[in-house]
């Protein structure tokens, strides 16, 4: 049967990524309850030639209480991710921003080696919401990478992370990279969102970490301090390019994950790669907006 509505959508999305150079695709087991896994389980398998990673997350689809990150859930949790994706081995598999005593118990750690023993998984990393997370899973041999918040208004991973996973061979994978959208430079102070959207919902933090929504900034600090950034883009490239312009050009950073709704969103990603680097003068002015708009708000937070 021929893909309909959202699923051609989705699917013309991933065809667009692909085509466009993309080889690192970032999903999870509870991203539409494993609709997103399937998805592109179906693309990759009608495309064989595409070379992608596919990065997976687990342990949001259960209460997020630390007895339940065993070794018997995660072989349950990557099971199921198995069969959504259409692989045997996962190739990278997250822990999806799990309890904080979670990073610290080497028995979750023992358990996703033995994932890797028995060929379920390839690597294994963990999503955090803080830099305190982010170091203590990167002291472990074991861990491959690390997906944080980062962007030019969420500097803090700059100062001890980044140098850390560097140090330690970990990846870095930038999630948020466009603050919710402020950096795309497309909201005003009118600017409304749907009431399902986490933009409207949870803007003091009513459903889940407030940093996950527009960083932890307040809507209209963020707005102004995006309409100054759009200011330094290079000619040529939209605000948002220049975001994940400056995301890429970080060090230690190994890849960004803006997501794209529409097949065009996901080419215009793509082409921020090959945007030239800021020059030192454009980085300290958008290190200026940063601490005189957003640091105080968000720096010691996370």
């Amino acid at each position: 049967m021929a893909p309909t509505g959202a699923r051609c959508d989705a699917l013309a999305t991933l065809e667009a990524a692909a085509l466009a150079g993309i080889t690192f695709l970032d999903t999870a087991d509870v991203y539409g309850d494993g609709r997103s896994e399937r998805l592109i389980g179906r693309f990759l398998a009608a495309h064989p030639g595409h070379a992608m990673t596919v990065a997976t997350k687990m342990g949001r689809r259960v209460a997020l209480d630390p007895a339940l990150y065993t070794l018997a859930s995660f072989r349950e949790w990557t099971d199921r991710s198995r069969a959504n994706l259409g692989t045997g081995t996962l190739d990278l598999v997250q822990l999806h921003c799990p309890p904080t005593p979670v990073y610290a118990l080497d028995a979750v750690y023992d358990a996703l080696d033995t994932l890797v023993a028995e060929q379920r998984i390839g690597a294994y990393g963990v999503s955090v919401e803080t830099c305190e997370e982010a170091l203590t899973a990167i002291a472990r041999p074991g861990v491959a990478s690390v997906q944080i918040i980062l962007n030019a208004f969420r500097r803090k991973p700059l100062d001890r992370v980044l140098p850390a996973a560097q140090a330690a061979g970990v990846g870095i994978i930038a999630r948020v990279p466009l603050a919710s959208g402020l950096l795309s430079g497309r909201y005003s102070h009118d600017t409304r969102f749907p009431a399902g959207d986490h933009r409207s919902y949870n803007r003091h933090g009513e459903a889940f970490d407030v940093g996950e929504t527009f960083v932890g900034v307040d809507f209209d600090t963020g707005v102004e301090a995006a309409r100054e950034f759009a200011a330094l883009a290079p000619p040529g490239a939209t605000p948002a390019q220049a975001a994940l312009a400056w995301v890429i050009q970080q060090p230690g950073v190994s890849t960004v994950i803006p997501g794209a709704r529409s097949a065009e969103q996901a080419r215009q990603n793509a082409t921020a790669a090959a945007l030239p680097p800021f020059t030192d003068t454009q980085l300290s002015a958008i290190e200026a907006i940063y601490d005189r708009r957003v640091r105080a708000q968000v720096h010691d937070r996370w």
